[in-house]
């Protein structure tokens, strides 16, 4: 379970700050930035979204003048090979960021997501190799899969800018917290303070 820093709950309680819950915590952020994996994620995330975006044309040429079978079944293998991989390697980022390969808090839903893309992309593979299924059928179950790996992606995108954006609302508590101690520690000392919005010397 993740739990708050010392350091974030002092930023949650410094005036004129908003609370948030964020992302990670200090010791959390430091092991990301170390990790081999962070950039290794990254990159696999940008080729496999390229090989989606591929895979998406050559299903719907196929499905819509029903030639290019081959090219649309190769780049869907490709595509689910792809899944596997950052499957893996996002189980051992989770591992060196959070102490667990996969289920982590921060990232519990977009994981539980993460399981039924997976295994529809299985699925496929196992009509595929099988014969189950018609090409057509074998593509839009494909389509299916995809469908909801677009979902996934859209849920790490936003739940990355919202890590972003909780990294700099950090950042600038930091950067309030020198100042709002200095007002505190000079109203219990007794010692004027100077108000920013004083327009001059009473009269």
């Amino acid at each position: 379970m993740l739990t708050s820093s010392p350091a974030i709950n002092t930023l949650d309680e410094a005036p004129g700050s908003t609370a948030y819950r964020p992302l990670y915590t200090p010791e959390q952020r430091k092991r990301r930035d170390a990790s081999r994996w962070t950039n290794v994620q990254g990159v696999l995330a940008i080729v496999q979204f390229f090989a989606f975006a591929i895979s998406v044309a050559l299903v719907l040429r196929f499905l819509i003048t029903g030639e290019g079978l081959i090219a649309a079944t190769i780049s869907i293998v490709v595509k689910t090979m792809l899944l596997y991989t950052i499957m893996v390697t996002g189980g051992l980022w989770e591992k060196d960021v959070f102490g667990v390969y996969l289920l982590a808090p921060a990232f519990y839903w977009e994981d539980v997501v993460s399981f039924v893309v997976l295994a529809l992309h299985t699925a496929y593979l196992c009509s595929l190799f099988t014969t189950v299924l018609e090409p057509r059928q074998q593509m839009f179950l494909a389509l299916t899969a995809y469908a909801t790996y677009a979902v996934n992606a859209t849920q790490f995108v936003l739940k990355l800018r919202a890590a972003r954006l909780g990294a700099k609302a950090e950042d600038e508590n930091r950067a309030r917290m020198p100042a709002a101690a200095t007002h505190v520690n000079a109203s219990q000392a007794g010692l004027p303070v100077l108000s920013a919005s004083a327009s001059g010397p009473l009269a």
